[in-house]
């Protein structure tokens, strides 16, 4: 616990001007970011007797072992910073707004040459066109069936796609009218491409020109005496209106508005919004706020608005579209101005940011406001002891091991191996007893002579070395790169961040060859057990004898679900390298057959069997693989089903040998 005082600035090196400053710890390591309109008034406020500040506030001063701030021009600069660095560092000590659910959102992928219509989690994509979130993605599924008679846009995936249009025969939905099928050239790529738009369009609110196009057709087909394809209109006609109508008008005038509501007590908050487009709500989303932080409510909207909006500075093409003309909050922001030229710069035009005083928005803010505070007791419900547990566990853990802190930072890891090939090891993080998934690592074993350790202890040894003196070789500013390349993971800044524990899967063994490794580096600061599975006993280095917890203990329970959780993400890993192997070994053996080939092949059919199952003229057709290539390859693969597979590679290979002309793609050595 560091002493304030020992870091503190002098009054003088602190402007006074707008700007960002950020906290961090003796790792290096970013835990807490902020602005202010007057730098040296704010930073000072943290430099105060301790005894005066908010005790979350009192751990973060003490927690820090510097500080550091950047000067901007104006306070709209310093909103746009404090959210690029809030993202990019994810300080421990800042609100953290965390989804109560993962909201599916309707997308289509205009991104793609023949575009798809599917239902989609988690971070947005570019080139992708989103509407929602939604609730259910029960009711995308039943909203896009109803659309896709009348835009029969693609919605099968990349494999579907693939082997459709290598067959020559269209999906269930292309058989029943539900999809225009481009995969089989039943309309052309860009007329497939106008029907995707039509559909985003219909989603965005422009129902009525589709609806009077639709009925002008059945009216004209009636006139023409074709009165089948006039009751096929009057369905899609149906189909469609049963789509408006599920979006009942909330708001007049086609008002196009976030609404907000927020409900909190001391500790957390809910936050609920209606995203309301063309008067029309077209999507729901909750979070749920840990208040890490001293935050009045009129900061946590301001905090709020940049997780939102933040993103849209990413996308230029869809900024409009993701920030609307009116931003309805229970509380103004306390930078009120700022907020609204920063969100006035990423839309575009004007947006006005107020609190709904009568009216229709009173009324629907106060229908949100009751829904927030529903999730609220929803949610105190079901986390009434998550808090108190977590907190309860990692206490239990520190005094059990007798520990000076509690581990706010415990690192597990795993092997995973069939018979000794595809060895792999898994390294997990959990920090405040909960996963931290961005900082999980994936391991490929090597063993000292690049053929694989010899057991698991030996692998195991081998990625806390790596682990470790990569710790080391960035906390002195330096990388191993001869050691960067055995790692499958990317690259994070964060990795010489040190853990408090770590646990290993396994006894005594285990535990004796990793303790080993840490001696040899000189880490000393780092607790290390191992958890046997059997009797889920807990090993100290040198002990003759288990420690064992009880088995209702909330420490041994959040010690199994690490070690649970790396034996998991190895487990993962190694299915993932041993499908990778035999998928490519079939190709590997056919001579002249590079890896761009290879790749392209397996991008065109999708797997080795339905590459098995093609003909020639369907394999020479894949680019950059002529007639003669293609012929190889069918004699090895078929010749390979039937027992025969060296025979027939080098009668192909032979017959290549002859005489070829064929031009090898660039990246492939001639053979």
């Amino acid at each position: 616990m560091a002493d304030p005082s020992t870091y503190r600035p002098r009054p003088g090196e602190i402007p006074t001007g707008p700007g960002v400053y950020r906290f961090l710890d003796s790792h290096g390591r970013v835990i807490y970011v902020g602005k202010a309109k007057n730098l040296r008034a704010r930073l000072s406020s943290y430099f105060q007797d301790l005894a005066a500040l908010h005790p979350r506030t009192q751990q973060m001063v003490t927690t820090a072992a510097r500080v550091e701030w950047t000067s901007v021009a104006t306070e709209v600069e310093s909103l746009a910073l404090e959210y690029s660095w809030i993202k990019q560092y994810d300080p421990r000590f800042n609100v953290k707004y965390r989804d109560d659910k993962s909201y599916p959102y309707l997308a289509v992928t205009l991104g793609e040459e023949i575009p798809r219509v599917q239902v989609m989690r988690g971070a947005k994509r570019k080139g992708t066109r989103y509407f929602g979130p939604y609730t259910h993605a029960w009711a995308i599924r039943e909203t896009v069936d109803l659309l896709l008679r009348v835009f029969p846009v693609r919605t099968c995936s990349a494999g579907v796609y693939r082997r459709a249009a290598a067959s020559g025969r269209p999906c269930l939905l292309g058989y029943i009218d539900k999809c225009s099928a481009p995969c089989v050239g039943r309309i052309s790529p860009e007329d497939h491409r106008a029907l995707a738009e039509d559909f985003c369009s219909f989603m965005a609110g422009e129902t009525a020109p589709f609806v009077r196009r639709l009925e002008k057709e059945m009216r004209s087909a009636a006139a023409d005496l074709d009165f089948e394809r006039a009751a096929r209109l009057r369905d899609d006609i149906g189909a469609l209106q049963r789509v408006v109508e599920r979006n009942a008008v909330v708001l007049p005038d086609g008002t196009d508005a976030d609404v907000f509501a927020m409900a909190g007590d001391e500790l957390e908050a809910s936050v609920q919004v209606f995203h309301v487009r063309g008067g029309r709500i077209r999507g729901q989303r909750g979070w749920v706020v840990e208040k890490v932080e001293d935050v009045t409510d009129a900061e946590l909207v301001e905090r709020l608005l940049q997780q939102v909006y933040g993103d849209a500075a990413g996308e230029p093409d869809d900024g409009a579209a993701h920030v609307p003309r009116e931003v309805l909050v229970p509380v103004l922001p306390a930078d009120v101005a700022e907020v609204s030229a920063w969100l006035t710069g990423l839309r575009g035009s004007r947006v006005d940011v107020r609190v709904p005083q009568r009216g229709d928005k009173r009324a629907l803010a106060e229908t949100l406001q009751r829904n927030a505070e529903q999730a609220l007791a929803l949610h105190k419900t079901r986390r009434a002891g998550d808090l108190t547990s977590r907190s309860q566990a990692l206490r239990e853990i520190q005094e059990a091991l007798g520990l000076p802190d509690a581990p706010l930072r415990i690192e597990c890891y795993d092997v995973s191996t069939l018979q000794g090939t595809h060895q792999v090891g898994s390294m997990v993080v959990f920090e405040d007893g909960l996963a931290r998934k961005s900082e999980y690592r994936r391991f490929v074993v090597r063993g000292p002579d690049g053929n694989g350790a010899r057991d698991d202890t030996e692998a195991l040894a081998e990625v806390l070395e790596r682990r470790f003196r990569r710790m080391r070789a960035e906390g002195n500013g330096s990388t191993d790169d001869a050691d960067e390349s055995r790692d499958t993971g990317p690259r994070r800044a964060r990795f010489a961040y040190p853990p408090n524990l770590v646990v290993v899967d396994g006894g005594p063994p285990q535990v004796a060859a990793v303790q080993t490794v840490l001696d040899d580096l000189g880490v000393d600061d780092v607790a290390l057990i191992g958890l046997a599975k059997r009797l889920e006993e807990v090993w100290l280095p040198g002990d003759d004898f288990p420690l064992v917890l009880p088995r209702q203990s909330e420490g041994l329970y959040l010690l199994q679900r690490v070690r649970d959780e790396a034996h998991r993400f190895a487990i993962t890993h190694h299915r993932e390298r041993r499908t990778k192997a035999m998928t490519a070994s079939a190709l590997d053996e056919i001579p002249g057959l590079g890896p761009v080939r290879r790749a392209a092949l397996l991008e065109r059919f999708g797997s080795v069997r339905a590459l098995r199952a093609a003909d020639v003229d369907q394999v020479a057709a894949v680019p950059g693989v002529g007639p003669r290539t293609a012929a190889l390859v069918v004699a090895a693969l078929r010749g390979g089903a039937d027992g025969a597979a060296s025979d027939g590679a080098r009668v192909a290979s032979a017959r290549l040998d002859e005489a070829s002309t064929e031009p090898v793609p660039v990246g492939e050595a001639a053979t």
